[in-house]
């Protein structure tokens, strides 16, 4: 079946997410002789935020950061953590439940003065 433009339907469908997250959403057609579901998914990320951390400890001592991570979305978040650099540790995955806070413990733990 092939149709042409002007066989074409326009279906505006306007999306104001309050949160980032993952939203679904089925449409329904339904004409007299056809029966048509279609399956949405919208996924939504915040702008990319830089931060900056200054660690100041003396050599061989640990620090701990507390970095929060707020998941406002209606579904929990299983998170990987991936870490560059000497001398930084952390878990490698985090869980944040939804509408949750949880918190990521960075270590810096220098091996030398740097």
């Amino acid at each position: 079946l092939f149709l042409d433009r002007s066989d074409a339907v326009e279906l505006p469908i306007k999306f104001i997410p309050r949160y980032a997250g993952c939203y679904h959403c089925q449409i329904l057609l339904k004409s007299s002789c056809d029966v048509r579901v279609y399956e949405i998914e919208c996924v939504v990320n915040t702008d990319h935020a830089e931060a900056e951390l200054e660690f100041l400890t003396p050599a061989y001592e640990a620090v701990v950061q507390d970095i929060p991570i707020s998941n406002m979305s209606s579904q929990d978040w299983k998170l990987e953590a991936i870490l560059e650099g000497q001398g930084f540790y952390g878990p490698p995955l985090i869980n944040v439940g939804s509408g949750e806070i949880a918190l990521y413990p960075l270590m810096f733990k220098p091996i030398a003065e740097c």
